[in-house]
């Protein structure tokens, strides 16, 4: 008997970009099941409450979910990383990278994790160049500014944007 390959997807997909869709896409042919963890986290100062983006990363993964693909799980957390991993079963963290900065970042993360949990490897996927420079902090700044983020998101999550924004008293 095999044991089911289980990986974990963090982050905050606030919003949920291309970039993001991107890595989920690779990530479910190298696993037998992914889970995305959506994070709390308050210091960020998201723009969607942690339920709205849970819903977000779901209504956007649901298509990719089996046919020879693994299947997908979206929950929400507020633990530390490793111990969320654990709580999952899972053997293998996934983080897309963009630029050399996000390689400083996540490698600092690495080595924590490793002493945390040396059983847990972090995988890298290389962002595809089309989504190089979409950065959710961007995304969003350029959404309050009352610009397009069709080139950035779903027309899904577009939407959503837009209305926030809207609620927020942004430019249109």
């Amino acid at each position: 008997m095999t044991t089911q390959r289980i990986a974990l997807y963090p982050g905050t997909f606030d919003p949920f970009t291309l970039g993001h869709l991107d890595i989920v896409e690779r990530a479910v042919k190298l696993v037998d099941h992914l889970v995305i963890g959506v994070a709390a986290n308050p210091g960020k100062t998201p723009l969607f409450t942690q339920d709205e983006r849970v819903a977000m990363v779901r209504h956007e993964t649901a298509p990719l979910s089996g046919n020879g693909r693994a299947t997908i799980e979206v929950q929400p957390f507020d633990l530390l990383l490793i111990e969320f991993a654990e709580k999952i079963g899972a053997r293998m963290i996934v983080r897309g990278l963009r630029a050399v900065s996000d390689f400083e970042y996540e490698f600092q993360m690495v080595g924590m994790n490793q002493r945390l949990n040396p059983e847990i490897e972090t995988v890298f996927l290389m962002a595809d160049p089309r989504h190089q420079a979409i950065a959710s902090r961007l995304v969003k700044e350029v959404a309050m500014l009352g610009g397009d983020v069709t080139p950035f998101t779903s027309p899904h999550v577009a939407g959503l944007l837009v209305k926030r924004c809207r609620e927020l008293g942004a430019r249109k």
